[in-house]
C-alpha cells in the first residue's frame, strides 16, 4: 500500500467514526429531548462537531505537505500562547519581552523547523531564550514580581511554542525504509492521543466511581483512566501499520504517549484552577480552547519525538 493510500484509508476510517458517532449523538439528543437539555449529551454533540472542523483542518495541511503542517502548528502555537499569556498577569515591564516572544521567537522557532536544523530548535527557547527573557524584562527596571513574571512567560513558551513545535518537526526525521511517509507519525500521534482522551471520558461516565485527582479535574476517574488508556493502547497497536513500528513496538509507543498524555492534562488543569477558570478560551465548541484541546498532546510530543529519533532514525 503506498502512502497516499494509507493516508486515504486512515482518514476514511476517521471520516467513518464520525459519521457514526454524530448519528449516535442525533439519536441521543432525539431521544432524550422531551426531558429536556442534557449538558451530557449537548457537550457530547458539541465535541463531535468540532471533531469535524479539526479533521477537516488537519486534512487541508496534510494535503499540503510539510509546509501545511507546520503552518497549522505554528497558528496552533500562536492561539494557545495567546490563551496562556491572557490569563497570566502582566505589566508595562513585560511588554517587550511578549513582544519578542510573539514576534521573534514564536515564527523563529518554526523557521528552525522548516529548515530542519535540529542542533538549534532542540535548544533554541530553552537555552537561549530562557537566558534572553529575564534579560529584557530586567532592563525595563520593573522587580515588582519579577521571577514570578519571567518564569510564566518562559513556561508559556515552553508548552505553547517549544513543545508544539515538536509535531511538525517529526516531518524532518528520516527513518529507514519510512522515506516520505513521516506525516503519518503526526497522525499517530493524534489519534491516539486523543482518542485516549475521549476514550477516558467514555469509560468515565460509563463505569467510574473513583476520582483521581477531584481538586484538579473533578471529572478524571480510576476506572475512565485504565479503560481509556487501555483502548487507545490498543487503538495505537492496531494503527501499527503507518508507522515504522511493529505492533508491539506500537502498543509500547501508544501506552508511553497517552500516560504522557494524561498526566499533560493534569498538568494544565492544575495551571487553570490557580487561576481560577474551567477553560482557556472559547475558541473551539464543546472544547473550550486550543490549550484545552491540545494539553495531552503538548506534553506527549517531545517524547515521542525524541524516543523516534534516537530509536528509529539513522
Amino acid at each position: 500500500m503506498t502512502t497516499a493510500q494509507q493516508s486515504l484509508a486512515l482518514f476514511a476510517g476517521v471520516v467513518a467514526v464520525l459519521v457514526v458517532a454524530s448519528l449516535a449523538g442525533f439519536w441521543l439528543a432525539r431521544r432524550y429531548a422531551a426531558d429536556g437539555p442534557n449538558p451530557t449529551i449537548e457537550n457530547l454533540n458539541g465535541r463531535i462537531k468540532a471533531w469535524w472542523w479539526m479533521v477537516a483542518l488537519i486534512g487541508l495541511a496534510f494535503a499540503a505537505g510539510k509546509a501545511g503542517v507546520i503552518v497549522l502548528f505554528a497558528f496552533a502555537s500562536l492561539a494557545a500562547l495567546r490563551e496562556f499569556i491572557t490569563l497570566t498577569p502582566t505589566r508595562r515591564g513585560d511588554h517587550v519581552a511578549l513582544a519578542f516572544a510573539f514576534f521573534v521567537v514564536l515564527p523563529l522557532q518554526y523557521y528552525l523547523i522548516w529548515i530542519d536544523w535540529y542542533g538549534l530548535y532542540a535548544i533554541f527557547i530553552p537555552v537561549y531564550v530562557f537566558l534572553l527573557l529575564p534579560i529584557i524584562a530586567a532592563l525595563r527596571q520593573d522587580t515588582e514580581n519579577f521571577m514570578g513574571r519571567v518564569a510564566e512567560t518562559q513556561w508559556g513558551l515552553m508548552i505553547c511554542v517549544y513543545c508544539i513545535s515538536h509535531v511538525p518537526a517529526l516531518v524532518g526525521l528520516s527513518i529507514p525504509g519510512y522515506e516520505g511517509r513521516n506525516l503519518l507519525l503526526i497522525a499517530f500521534l493524534v489519534l491516539v492521543v486523543q482518542s485516549s482522551d475521549v476514550l477516558q471520558y467514555v469509560w468515565g461516565k460509563l463505569a467510574g466511581r473513583h476520582r483521581i485527582a477531584p481538586l484538579l479535574s473533578p471529572s478524571k476517574t480510576v476506572e475512565g483512566f485504565v479503560g481509556g488508556v487501555a483502548s487507545a493502547t490498543l487503538l495505537g497497536a492496531c494503527l501499527w501499520w503507518i508507522t515504522p513500528f511493529s505492533p508491539w513496538q506500537a502498543a509500547l509507543v501508544a501506552l508511553l504517549i497517552n500516560l504522557m498524555g494524561f498526566c499533560g492534562g493534569l498538568v494544565m488543569s492544575a495551571i487553570k484552577r490557580d487561576r481560577g477558570v474551567k477553560d482557556w478560551g472559547w475558541m473551539i465548541e464543546g472544547h473550550g480552547g486550543v490549550l484545552d484541546r491540545l494539553d495531552s498532546v503538548i506534553f506527549a510530543a517531545p517524547i515521542y519525538f525524541h524516543m523516534i529519533r534516537y530509536w528509529w532514525t539513522d
